[in-house]
């Protein structure tokens, strides 16, 4: 998380704010095409969890073979669908300054190539996850930040088209790590040896589920897309940096979390498959709180002091960033409680009318944003609306899970929520009155004081308020157990 924060303060300083912004929209084109990989991501991830499960390495492997002869196509057809439609909207419909569209071109290719690669990492890294090797996991997610750490200041010594370099290295990482994932699981795993095979009966199961996943998941990148496109046409690049640094900060601070979720999403499929539904509930319950609290001691501080750390942050600090950053916050607030509640959809299965509820629901944000954007509405209504539509979409995933497995929604109210919301109220007054009283002078002393307060609150209420008697008894043993 430090190292991304770190490095995107030093892209936007070595890029300019307006490559940087042009960085932000032609990779997010590419990004488009992105719904045709993430719904294979969670079918390849779900049905080599179940199987594991089975402890049936045989269907591992089938399974392994399937999902990578379905990534390599996947990488083709992006690799068509970027060389005409993206290729056509990126030089007639993006507003992008005349003399910088060749160093856009480029991006655009390298950004093409880039993602094709990590199309073709998914089954490996899903491969890891199902295995649950998150040391490896952790070491490689380390050396590519690093890397993109080397390659940042890289661009510093570099005095003709950084943007251009930029890209060029960015790819090379990505190139680096896919071949360290690929070594490493054909060493490690029997089911990561790769074969060749087709007969649409043995590949019905994956492409069903992972067809009306595609639903869901072209549903979300149109619109996480879409709203930038929108802000590009009608507020231009500028607005885009802004964007992007609001992105790259909140996704810094989400990743604390996201990295928990990983590890947790094998165990609770692994739970599901084997019949035991009590237990299912109960991780539900435990997991939602459990990333909330991750999250919520990380981004309270930053949510607080959003101005004063961009500021020393950046030193140019874009435009609406701030205010993006903190909308964003919120959204992704509602996601690290919402992410128990999708992984169990992936894992109960049979997710036609899901997938099309979610992503109805997920496309209203298009022209709701669009309108509120074409009437003159300030440009941030675009993440209000996406937090009010991301709240119906969670009350939708608890409805829906009720009918699946019985949970309760008083319990779930009563238990992940109630608390939630005291831990919200309770631990922000002290930080927000101590940002009040220093909010015309703060510095580094302030910010030291508003932090430390703000995390030590979160602590106190989620240990009084949030954790069961048992959860508290187990810390308590382990506090006892390593201060001796």
């Amino acid at each position: 998380m430090g190292m991304t924060l770190y490095t995107s303060r030093v892209i936007l300083n070595a890029l300019g704010e307006e490559d940087f912004g042009i960085y932000n929209i032609v990779g997010g084109v590419v990004l488009l095409f992105s719904f045709l990989n993430t719904a294979m991501t969670s079918a390849t991830q779900r049905y080599l969890n179940i199987e594991l499960g089975k402890n049936d390495i045989n269907s591992m492997n089938d399974i392994f073979c399937k999902s990578m002869t379905i990534h390599i196509f996947i990488a083709i057809l992006i690799i068509i669908l970027g060389e005409t439609i993206g290729l056509f909207f990126l030089n007639t419909q993006l507003n992008i300054p005349p003399e910088r569209i060749v160093a856009a071109n480029y991006v655009y290719q390298f950004s093409i190539l880039t993602f094709c690669l990590q199309v073709i990492r998914v089954p490996y890294n899903a491969t890891i996850i199902a295995y649950e090797k998150m040391t490896f996991y952790a070491y490689t997610t380390i050396v590519e930040v690093c890397l993109k750490l080397g390659i940042v200041y890289a661009l510093l010594f570099y005095t003709k088209d950084r943007l251009i370099l930029y890209s060029l290295l960015f790819f090379m990482v990505i190139l680096i790590i896919n071949i360290v994932y690929k070594i490493y699981c054909q060493q490690k795993f029997s089911t990561c040896k790769y074969k060749f095979f087709w007969s649409y009966s043995s590949y019905k199961d994956l492409l069903n589920f992972s067809g009306w996943s595609l639903f869901g998941n072209m549903s979300n990148v149109a619109v996480q897309q879409g709203i930038n496109i929108f802000i590009n046409i009608f507020f231009g690049v500028l607005l885009n940096a802004a964007v992007g640094i609001a992105n790259q900060v909140s996704n810094a601070i989400y990743s604390f979390v996201s990295n928990f979720q990983v590890a947790f999403n094998p165990h609770l499929v692994k739970t599901y498959s084997s019949g035991n539904i009590k237990s299912t509930r109960e991780l539900i319950y435990q997991l939602s709180r459990f990333s909330f609290f991750l999250y919520f001691i990380i981004a309270l501080p930053f949510f607080i002091c959003t101005d004063f750390l961009l500021e020393k942050w950046l030193g140019i600090v874009p435009q609406y960033a701030g205010i993006f950053t903190r909308l964003i916050l919120i959204f992704l607030l509602i996601d690290c409680i919402s992410a128990p509640l999708i992984i169990t959809t992936q894992a109960i299965g049979n997710i036609k009318k899901y997938q099309l509820t979610v992503g109805i629901i997920t496309l209203f944000n298009l022209p709701l944003s669009y309108l509120a954007l074409h009437y003159n509405y300030a440009v941030e209504i675009v993440w209000v609306i996406r937090i009010l539509i991301n709240i119906i979409l969670f009350g939708y995933r608890i409805i829906y899970i009720k009918d699946r497995i019985s949970i309760s929604i008083s319990l779930f109210l009563r238990d992940v929520i109630v608390p939630i919301l005291y831990i919200i109220i309770l631990s922000s007054l002290i930080p927000g009155f101590l940002y009040l009283y220093y909010a015309t002078r703060m510095n580094w002393f302030s910010f030291i004081i508003i932090g430390a307060t703000s995390v030590m609150c979160s602590l106190t209420f989620i240990y009084y308020t949030g954790l069961k008697k048992l959860e508290q008894e187990k810390i308590n043993n382990f506090i006892k157990k390593y201060s001796r």
